[in-house]
């Protein structure tokens, strides 16, 4: 059992015979996800990596089966890219895309907001289930099958959460990178309900940053669900100066809320097991689950 994407996902890349599309696709395969195709208007019919080329989304989803795509388009036509594969019937979208303007990604959202689709980022690193599909840009060889979900919308620092679990003896069910755009398609409320409500996953990791709500309305679901699973949490930013976007670009201080510190308090308040160094990450993992 994982979260979003597994072994039996059928797999298109949008944008698969770009340079970006082409290098993550074989990585991807090499790793064992199952790809079936990949999507370049005008290039329909011809194969790339020995897999089929489509048209459009629609042609993948019904002469492949494609229920899941990830998205390496340029940010001009990203958001197209999203609504052409929920209009497609695709279930699991992942934006990898960045720098896509926020008045296309309010148009996207209230789209798919009709329809029955998941959307992962944009601006983020992707899904991977440890050992059975990589939908995205991670290094998979960190990531080990165990019972710890992770959420985060840093990309390097799901990486480092990752290994840390790894070496300190538990594995990975699924780590999601939900992006750190202003406007992303999974909160992290909604990646952590995800892994509360999976059977096989015993404790999750949750990362976050400065800026924005996302975190503490997480923290305040999990209080308010009475779930007895762990989670481990952090929050990156600690030193940023207010007002300043840093990184991300949903990433600044704007309210006292909005600090890592005031969010650190409130994930604690709701028995989140908070700590104040990514290096603390994995030993802590081990602590809450003994």
């Amino acid at each position: 059992m994982a979260v979003l994407v597994n072994k039996d996902s059928k797999v298109i890349v949008q944008g698969f015979t770009g340079k970006e599309g082409t290098f993550h696709a074989e990585q991807m395969i090499e790793y064992g996800t199952n790809v079936v195709g990949g999507v370049t208007p005008g290039k329909g019919g011809t194969l790339h990596l020995d897999k089929p080329v489509f048209d459009t989304v629609k042609d993948a989803v019904v002469k492949a089966g494609a229920n899941v795509s990830i998205i390496f388009v340029p940010p001009a036509f990203a958001a197209d890219a999203i609504m052409e594969a929920a209009e497609a019937g695709i279930k699991v979208i992942i934006c990898i895309t960045e720098g896509i303007p926020v008045g296309d990604m309010v148009k996207v959202q209230a789209y798919i907001d009709t329809r029955d689709v998941t959307l992962i980022g944009p601006n983020c690193p992707g899904v991977i289930t440890a050992d059975e599909a990589k939908v995205g840009i991670m290094p998979g060889f960190v990531f080990k099958k165990g019972k710890v979900g992770i959420v985060s919308k840093s990309g390097t620092l799901t990486y480092e959460a990752a290994d840390q679990v790894v070496k300190a003896g538990y594995g990975i069910s699924t780590a999601i990178g939900i992006g750190g755009d202003p406007i992303i398609g999974t909160t992290t409320k909604e990646a952590l309900e995800l892994f509360i409500n999976d059977p096989d996953t015993e404790a999750v990791v949750m990362i976050g940053e400065i800026g924005g709500q996302l975190e503490a309305e997480a923290a305040k679901w999990y209080k308010e669900s009475g779930s007895k699973k762990p989670v481990v949490g952090f929050i990156a930013g600690q030193t940023a100066p207010k007002g300043r976007t840093m990184g991300h670009a949903g990433a600044i201080v704007g309210g006292k809320d909005d600090t890592a510190q005031a969010k650190m308090e409130i994930m604690r308040e709701c028995g989140i097991n908070v700590v104040d160094s990514p290096a603390e990450i994995g030993v802590t993992v081990a602590k809450v689950l003994g």
